[in-house]
């Protein structure tokens, strides 16, 4: 490691969560990671301590300014008794091109890797062993320097914080209802929609609220200059099946460059399905349904991992996706994507951390 973690265990450990009734990021594990950041020094004082509230400044930056980001990954059990993470370079990558985005100072990657797993350690009886369960893991930086201007800020939080998840949705891997915003915005280029920073998700907190209210779980954003173009889904990256190739929008800038989008890509090339990153409308993705060549939609991320979608509405018109049922094409990638985390499957590329 390039710098040392002090590690200072609680003296009160929580009572653990039933695994076969937990909810997603409500509950949190007995100890979190902080490192600290002032210009002129750089990162130091790493350590993990026992979660606790944080101390900060009523004028730290990050309260008025909004200069911070985060990221998300998981860890696994597997049937040996062992932990795994999956891909976590890949988060390490993404805080960095992020931090660049908002004049974050960067962080070394390997020992942004080496953090996550000491942490993971030391809370591993936290890894729930239920189906379909998990530690979700959530890193994120903040601007701490109390002062109200806007520039960059001087000194900044690296923390870690472990939560045992269940299902990300509550009907787990069924067919979701999903609205296509075509009123709000939640990117344009030149702004941060490739950037995993809080802001994009509170613009759309408007949307959500809408949607939820007409009895869809999340939104299907088009791009910001012609309301037209299909972007993402919430929380999510977007894949249509259109004729038998598979559809998703180009990372030009506007969506989120996802880790589990592009393991999708990764495992439709080896299984020679062909992945048009590309522009194209929700119009088309209308027409094609009227046509019969929409034969699937699907969400991918990290907290999901995949989710079908089996209904559509864009303004006055509603469809129903593959009779509203779950896909094959999503099912295979759901089943190898959570076998290769969970260690049931073979891990031909290389992504899964062992710890």
């Amino acid at each position: 490691m390039k710098y040392d973690i002090s590690i200072t265990k609680t003296a009160n450990p929580k009572a653990k969560p039933d695994p076969a009734t937990l909810d997603f990021g409500t509950v949190f594990t007995d100890h979190m990671f902080i490192m600290d950041y002032d210009e002129g020094r750089g990162w130091h004082d790493a350590r993990i301590v026992p979660y606790a509230p944080l101390a900060l400044d009523p004028a730290a930056a990050v309260l008025h300014y909004a200069q911070e980001m985060f990221e998300g990954l998981k860890t696994y059990l597997t049937k040996d008794g062992g932990v795994q993470l999956f891909r976590p370079d890949m988060n390490a990558k993404r805080t960095n091109r992020t931090n660049d985005r908002l004049c974050i100072p960067q962080i070394d990657e390997d020992f942004y890797v080496d953090a996550i797993k000491e942490l993971v350690r030391i809370d591993k009886d936290w890894v729930p062993d239920a189906a379909g369960t998990s530690i979700y893991i959530r890193p994120f930086i903040i601007a701490t320097e109390p002062f109200l201007g806007v520039r960059p800020a001087k000194s900044y939080q690296f923390i870690i914080i472990l939560s045992p998840v269940g299902s990300y949705y509550e009907g787990g891997l069924a067919p979701t209802k999903i609205f296509v915003e075509d009123e709000y915005v939640r990117a344009s280029l030149g702004g941060t929609g490739q950037a995993k920073i809080g802001g994009n998700y509170a613009s759309g907190l408007k949307s959500q609220e809408k949607a939820h209210a007409l009895g869809f779980a999340q939104v299907l954003w088009l791009d910001g200059n012609e309301r037209k173009y299909v972007e993402e889904i919430g929380t999510s990256n977007a894949f249509f099946v259109m004729g038998g190739e598979v559809y998703t929008a180009p990372l030009s800038g506007t969506i989120l460059p996802g880790i589990t989008r592009d393991s999708v890509i990764r495992l439709l090339a080896d299984w020679g399905i062909p992945v048009r990153e590309e522009r194209f409308t929700i119009e088309e993705v209308f027409a094609a349904h009227a046509d019969g060549a929409l034969s699937e939609v699907f969400a991918s991320g990290t907290a999901a991992v995949i989710s079908p979608v089996g209904e559509l509405r864009w303004t006055d018109k509603d469809i129903i996706i593959g009779n509203n049922e779950i896909g094959p094409l999503s099912q295979r990638l759901y089943d190898n994507l959570t076998g290769i985390q969970s260690g049931e499957l073979p891990d031909t590329h290389g992504w899964v951390v062992k710890l």
